[in-house]
């Protein structure tokens, strides 16, 4: 295919070359409408490129096919079979992809340490969650994607579930072994589901870790604006075989997505395709370089440890993304909570993921010597005013105690009968919200899940030390949200 056209481009270019004017959606107008304040803060191109998908940059019956030119270029580009473009992130991919493997029948294996999105999924959909428990490092609190083994030991648990969906990079970089994980699904010729949200720029450069498509997997989801050069919000789901069917997949986003889907979004998934094609192997080969720099100089601060091949091991990570920058900031006595917040105050410097001992430096293909060195200073910056920071007090739960026992399933418990508890009378009660440390998303309770003090206290304590928790009822989580007891 020739990889030099970028179709969603080209026709948005000709839209404005033609000076087409819409009697439609959007009501500014290419921004005749907008507010000067607002132009003058968002500059006016963002609004003469949000123009109507269809009915504008296409016409009613969409016979310029540029979403689907677009589409069929991204496929051949990853080596998948079909691709769909979600103006809606992949949060809304992974959903899809959820109802089209299991929403017939509803059971899914799942990791437990899954993101909160396709918890999300799970109570949408009504999908039974076979849960598989993540592999956990009890000294670092750190948990792994799960292995084969404990794939294959699912699968004989939970023998009629529809398919196995896995998380792979993790929001931390460290993979899955995809193609052994392929292999023991399809023995028993059941679907694989990725979601690789971290992984969009995988297939373009083989020092990366494996690309799901390459191994066999079914559907693979993944987000372009984390690891690519796409906008927020910008995904691509891929799939390939005969276990998914693809039209029933488009149908299942169709149900979920927006019917009025940003151009802007399509149009940067669309150039940044042709870039990787051209460009992908020398300016990714250049970004790990970076990254490698980077790390050498971060491991040479007092007190900072860059995690690297502590994270891969026969009981830890099949492979790791070495531009996900994960440093351990233990030794130094501080929170990677206050590491961040310091960052962002005093040097102006945003870390893209922080939990009670780390934080994570994403780089991308956008990195170079001068934002490395802008890395360095800052974080050598924060080592050097630390005065005996007082060590975070977030009272750790042992891996057994993390593991809280389901009751009912995500959906049930979410849209059950509810009351409020305070926490000291939680412990024992049945969760009717999903609470979520953010970043990295990853739920430590979710609907239908049995209560206990272990967790309570570690997330109560974790508030105390600068965790995040969204998603909860109460943001100091003084009082949960649980499942009301049947009344008499």
């Amino acid at each position: 295919m020739d990889h030099a056209r970028a179709p969603l481009l080209d026709a948005l270019a000709e839209y404005h070359h033609l000076g087409r004017y819409g009697f439609t959606p959007p009501g500014h107008r290419q921004g005749r409408g907008a507010d000067e304040r607002v132009l003058a803060v968002l500059g006016r191109d963002p609004f003469r490129d949000d123009v109507l998908a269809s009915g504008g940059l296409d016409d009613r019956l969409a016979r310029g096919r540029y979403l689907a030119d677009a589409e069929e270029l991204m496929a051949d580009a990853v080596g998948a079979e079909t691709a769909f473009f979600s103006t809606c992130g992949s949060s809304l991919s992974v959903k899809a992809a959820m109802l089209a493997v299991a929403g017939h029948d509803g059971g899914l294996l799942v990791p437990r340490d899954a993101h909160k999105s396709i918890v999300a999924g799970l109570i949408f959909s009504g999908v039974r969650p076979r849960w598989i428990s993540p592999r956990w490092d009890a000294e670092r609190h750190f948990s792994h994607p799960p292995s084969p083994e404990q794939v294959r030991r699912a699968w004989a648990e939970h023998p009629d579930a529809a398919g196995a969906l896995i998380v792979s990079p993790s929001p931390y970089g460290t993979c899955a072994d995809l193609e052994a994980i392929a292999e023991v699904c399809h023995e028993r010729g059941k679907p694989l589901v990725v979601d690789e949200a971290w992984g969009a720029h995988l297939p373009f450069h083989p020092d990366l870790p494996t690309w799901a498509m390459d191994v066999g997997a079914d559907v693979c989801v993944v987000s372009v604006h984390k690891m690519g050069a796409g906008f927020e919000q910008g995904s691509v789901f891929h799939a390939q075989g005969d276990l998914v069917d693809p039209t029933h997949l488009s149908a299942c986003a169709d149900l979920l997505m927006t019917t009025s889907p940003n151009v802007m979004v399509y149009a940067a998934l669309d150039g940044w395709r042709r870039q990787m094609v051209e460009r992908g192997h020398e300016l990714l080969g250049a970004a790990l370089a970076t990254a490698k720099h980077a790390r050498a100089r971060l491991a040479e601060l007092p007190g900072i440890a860059v995690m690297e091949d502590v994270l891969l091991g026969d009981e830890a990570s099949h492979d790791l993304d070495r531009l996900q920058v994960l440093l351990d900031v233990s030794e130094t006595g501080a929170s990677g909570y206050a590491a961040a917040d310091w960052l962002r105050e005093n040097r102006r410097v945003d870390i893209g993921l922080s939990d009670h001992r780390r934080i994570l430096a994403t780089l991308s293909m956008a990195d170079d010597d001068g934002t490395v060195d802008l890395l360095v200073d800052a974080v050598a910056a924060w080592q050097r005013q630390l005065d005996d920071p007082e060590p975070p007090e977030i009272r750790l739960p042992s891996p057994d105690d993390l593991q809280l026992d389901s009751v009912l399933t995500p959906r049930d418990a979410f849209f059950a009968e509810v009351e409020t508890v305070p926490a000291e009378r939680a412990a024992g009660r049945i969760a009717a919200e999903q609470l979520t440390p953010y970043p990295p998303g990853i739920p430590a309770v979710v609907p239908g899940e049995r209560l206990d003090e272990a967790v309570i206290e570690y997330l109560r304590t974790g508030i105390d030390s600068g965790m995040n928790v969204p998603d909860a009822a109460d943001p100091e989580l003084k009082h949960f949200r649980v499942v009301a007891r049947p009344r008499g």
